[in-house]
C-alpha cells in the first residue's frame, strides 16, 4: 500500500478528520474487491461442507458447523457493506449483489435494513438509536448470559426469531389468504435463495447437507456469535456521547476473526467514523487514527473475552431473558 500523507487532524469538536488523500483513499470501492469477498464467503462455505462430506465425524461436523455460521455471518456483514454502498463501485451491483447473495440466504433484507441502520449512525447510543435495545441492558449477570447462549447454540433464538418475523409480516388481515400473501411478499427471496441452496446439495447427491450444513448453522451458531459481536460493538462503553468512546473495535487474532468477527467488523469504531470505507480497508483507517495518537482515547478492547467479562459484570441474575420482541426492534440482526 502506498504511504499515505500524514494529517488525521483534530476538528473544533476533538474529533478526528482526514486529509483530502485520505479521504481519497478509504471512500475508494473496488468492484473486484467486492466480487472477491462474495465469492470468499461461498466458497469458504463449499469448502467446509465438502470437507464435513469428506471425513464425517463429530470433529469435521463441529468444525464445519462453526465455520459455515462465521461465513453466514460473513455474508449478513457484506450486505451491511452494501447498505453503506461500500461492497461495489457499481451502485447496480452493490445492491443487486449484497441482496441476492449476501442478504436473503441468511434472511436479511437490505431494503428494509438500509434506512433502520442509517438511522443507527445518526443516533449512536442516544435514546433515538434504533439498536440502543441491544446495548443498554448490560452489564448482566454470568447467569443470564449463559442462559441466553443455551437459548442460541440449541437453536431456540433463531426459531423465535424467525417465528417473530413471519407473525409480523404475515400482520392481522381477517383473511388467512391474505396474511399468507403477506408473508410470501416477504420471505420469496429467502426461500427462493434457500430453495437455490437445498438444489443445488440435492443435485450433488448430499440433499441433508442443506439441513446439517446450511440451515443447523444459521439457527445456532450465527446467533451465538451475532450475540457476542453485538455485545463487543456497543455494550458497557466508555462513554455514549464521545464518538471515539460510543463505539469499540476489539483487537483480535486471525483465528477468532475466522470464527466470531469475519470481514474485519471488529473494526466497529473505525466503521463509525468512517461510514463511507469499505471493511477491507478499515484496517487502514486504524492504523491512521493510532499513528496520529488518537489510540489512548479510543474505546479499544485487547480481545472478545475482555469485553465479555465486563458485559457479564453484573453480580445477580436479572428478569430480562431476552425475549424474541427484540425482533420488533431490530429489523435484521446486522
Amino acid at each position: 500500500m502506498a504511504l499515505l500523507p500524514p494529517s488525521i487532524a483534530m476538528t473544533a469538536d476533538t474529533q478526528p478528520s482526514l486529509s483530502p488523500e485520505q479521504d481519497a483513499y478509504l471512500r475508494e470501492r473496488s468492484d473486484g474487491m467486492g466480487a472477491y469477498l462474495v465469492l470468499h464467503a461461498w466458497g469458504v462455505i463449499a469448502l467446509a461442507m465438502a470437507f464435513f462430506i469428506a471425513w464425517p465425524n463429530p470433529l469435521s461436523f463441529i468444525i464445519a458447523v462453526v465455520v459455515i455460521g462465521g461465513r453466514q455471518l460473513g455474508l449478513a456483514i457484506l450486505m451491511h457493506d452494501a447498505a453503506h454502498r461500500a461492497l461495489f463501485k457499481n451502485t447496480r451491483l452493490n445492491d443487486t449483489l449484497g441482496a441476492f447473495l449476501c442478504g436473503w440466504p441468511v434472511g436479511a433484507s437490505l431494503t428494509l435494513y438500509r434506512p433502520y441502520h442509517l438511522s443507527h449512525h445518526r443516533h449512536t447510543q442516544q435514546k433515538e438509536d434504533p439498536d440502543l435495545i441491544l446495548s443498554a441492558p448490560f452489564p448482566i449477570s454470568k447467569t443470564s448470559f449463559w442462559r441466553k447462549m443455551r437459548r442460541d447454540i440449541l437453536g431456540v433464538t433463531g426459531y423465535q426469531r424467525r417465528m417473530e418475523f413471519f407473525r409480523m409480516e404475515m400482520g392481522d388481515d381477517p383473511s388467512r389468504l391474505q396474511r399468507w400473501l403477506n408473508l410470501w411478499r416477504a420471505e420469496k427471496y429467502f426461500a427462493l435463495s434457500n430453495l437455490a441452496i437445498f438444489a443445488i446439495t440435492a443435485a450433488a447427491g448430499v440433499w441433508w447437507a442443506y439441513f446439517a450444513l446450511w440451515l443447523l448453522p444459521l439457527l445456532t451458531w450465527y446467533q451465538v456469535i451475532s450475540r457476542i459481536r453485538n455485545i463487543a460493538e456497543h455494550a458497557v462503553v466508555g462513554n455514549n456521547d464521545d464518538r471515539l468512546r460510543n463505539t469499540r473495535t476489539t483487537l483480535t487474532n486471525w483465528g477468532m476473526r475466522m470464527v466470531l468477527a469475519p470481514y474485519w467488523v471488529n473494526y466497529h469504531l473505525e466503521h463509525h467514523l468512517f461510514v463511507f470505507t469499505p471493511c477491507w480497508k478499515l484496517p487502514a483507517a486504524h492504523r491512521m487514527l493510532i499513528e496520529q495518537g488518537f489510540g489512548p482515547r479510543m474505546e479499544l478492547a485487547p480481545g472478545y473475552l475482555a469485553v465479555l467479562r465486563k458485559a457479564v459484570s453484573k453480580p445477580n441474575d436479572d428478569a430480562h431473558h431476552g425475549t424474541p420482541g427484540h425482533a420488533r426492534k431490530k429489523a435484521q440482526l446486522i
